[in-house]
Parts: C-alpha cells; structure tokens; sequence
C-alpha cells in the first residue's frame, strides 16, 4: 500500500505561488530592459520580508506601505491574481510619466519608476489571500527606489 504525504498539496501549491510570484520578477526585468536598466534577481531575503509584511495584513487587505528599509509596490484583486497581472497594472503607469520633468503627469506612475529604478537590483514578491477572498501582493526593492530629485534611468 502506497502511503501519500499530507503536505504534498500544500507545499505544490506553494510551489506554484512562489513560481508564479517570481514570473513578476521576470516582468519587470522586460520593463527594465526596455529603459536600458539593468536586471534585477530574485532575492530570498527581500521576498521573505515581502511575504511577511502580507502575512500581517491578509485579513483587511488594506493597501498601507510597511515603511521599511525597501521599496514597495502594493496591490490586490480578485480571482486570479498573480504577480504578473500586478507588474503589469504598475506598468501600466508608465503613461503618466514625464521623464524631462521627471514627474506624473495625469494621474499616478511611481509604482512604475520603482519597477523601473535603475539602483534597484534585488526583489522579492509575496501574496496572501484577503478574509474577502481576494488576493494582496507586495513587491519589495532594494535598494528602494524613487528617490526625490533623481531620475529611475
């Protein structure tokens, strides 16, 4: 009789996040190199931070930057919500930035200059799923980004 480990759905479906939140990684690297940044690589120590500071708000949800030592871009959504559809919702910010005056212009674009921060070369994306059922990603940089007077490239 063949014996089935109890923790083999829950660590490959961890598998599966942890998968699917490094993709975001491979994304914004497209991004960056599309600026003429160099890569960022997938840092175990910023996705730890990242997957704690989630854990910690998973029951509301509610989109308040951790203040800590990393750059950070927060969202959440419903249904299948991954890193990826997050990259590309601060991607599309890209629009509203002005790079001569170094500003947003017609709405909000520092979710993108920080995918985009040249000085950034380490990150770390984590997900908890929200008591409503939806999904909340942080995506954590470092060195953080968008610092004031300076251009992301």
């Amino acid at each position: 009789m063949k014996s089935h480990n109890k923790f083999s759905l829950p660590i490959l479906l961890l598998f599966i996040v942890l998968t699917t939140l490094q993709y975001s990684c491979q994304a914004q690297n497209s991004q960056q190199h599309y600026v003429g940044v160099g890569p960022i690589a997938w840092d175990e120590t910023v996705a730890a931070f990242a997957q704690s500071y989630v854990n910690s708000r998973f029951g509301d949800c509610n989109l308040i930057d951790s203040n800590k030592q990393y750059g950070e871009n927060l969202t959440k959504g419903s249904g299948d919500f991954t890193g990826q559809v997050a990259v590309n919702l601060w991607v599309a910010e890209k629009s509203n930035y002005d790079y001569n005056s170094n500003s947003c212009v017609g709405g909000e674009c520092l979710h993108y200059t920080q995918v985009v921060w040249r000085n950034s070369v380490r990150l770390g994306c984590a997900r908890a799923q929200c008591n409503n059922g939806w999904w909340f990603i942080s995506c954590n940089y470092d060195p953080r980004g968008n610092v004031v007077g300076q251009h992301p490239y």
